[in-house]
This record gives structure tokens, C-alpha cells and sequence, in this order.
């Protein structure tokens, strides 16, 4: 059975209201420079959407893939092999973990403005990182592609 080159991909995407928050910097910067005069005005308001707005698009841009026996999340690339359990973690839970029940040594890919994440335990007793926390819209999705994966790999190895 051949497994697809990409299991699993999602991009971390910033909300629509901030689109709508990088228009209000520029029209706010524009209200700046209105006393000197239109062409000011016009160019702090087509310059500070921009600037914001590429501001909102890189904070925005983190992907989370399973690929060729890999988990990238972010800057993180980590073997599958070197992964334990998945748990999913509802709005709730995902909150708790973000919190009070982190540990400083994890890492954590979170985005304030995805309420679900999934962690998932390194087993690799040389990495002293106990969990990885990605905040992630389809935990599931990304668990199962998790599971796949270490399985594939599991095969490989034998």
C-alpha cells in the first residue's frame, strides 16, 4: 500500500477581523497625516495597510505538515519515530494546556485564535522536550496522520 507524500498540511491562517484591523491602522495613520495634506494622507493610509497587513500575513503563516515520516510544525521537524500519543484537546482543555498545565520545557506552536490544539508526546529520551502543542483546526485529521505515519515508519524499521 502506497501512502500519499502528504498525509496531512494546514496552514495557520490569521482570521478574517484582522484583515479588517490592518485597514483600521492605515485609516488611522492616514487620520495622522491628514494636516499634511491629501497625498500624505493617501500614503500613510495605503502604507500602513500594507505594512500591517504584511504584519498580520507572517504572524499567519506557520504551517503544520506530516511528510516523509516527518511532523514540521513551524520551525520544529521532528522524526515521527521520536513521537508517542496524540491527544486531542477540545477549546477547553486546549486552554488549560496553554496555562497552567504547560510545562516550560515543551514546545508550543499556539495561535490565540485557534481554540482547538492536539498534543503529543516526545519519547525520544534525548530531547528534553516532554510535548509538542500545535494549535491546529482538525486535531483529529492531524492525530490520525500522526498515527499513519509512526505506523509507516514502524514497517520501514522492521
Amino acid at each position: 500500500m502506497q501512502l500519499p507524500a502528504t498525509p496531512y498540511e494546514e496552514r495557520l491562517t490569521a482570521p478574517r477581523s484582522w484583515w479588517l484591523v490592518s485597514f483600521l491602522v492605515g485609516l488611522a495613520l492616514a487620520l495622522v497625516f491628514l494636516p499634511f495634506g491629501t497625498l500624505p494622507m493617501l500614503g500613510a493610509l495605503v502604507g500602513g495597510t500594507a505594512v500591517s497587513a504584511v504584519v498580520a500575513s507572517a504572524y499567519g503563516s506557520l504551517r503544520i505538515r506530516v511528510v516523509n515520516g516527518f511532523l514540521i510544525a513551524g520551525e520544529a521537524k521532528v522524526p515521527v519515530s521520536a513521537l508517542g500519543e496524540a491527544e486531542v484537546l477540545d477549546a477547553e482543555e486546549a486552554r488549560a494546556w496553554r496555562t497552567y498545565k504547560a510545562d516550560t520545557r515543551a514546545f508550543l506552536l499556539l495561535r490565540a485564535y485557534i481554540p482547538k490544539a492536539l498534543k503529543v508526546e516526545v519519547t525520544d529520551p534525548a530531547d528534553p522536550t516532554p510535548y509538542l502543542y500545535l494549535s491546529t483546526r482538525e486535531p483529529e485529521r492531524l492525530a490520525e496522520a500522526l498515527k499513519t505515519a509512526r505506523e509507516a515508519a514502524a514497517q520501514q524499521g522492521s
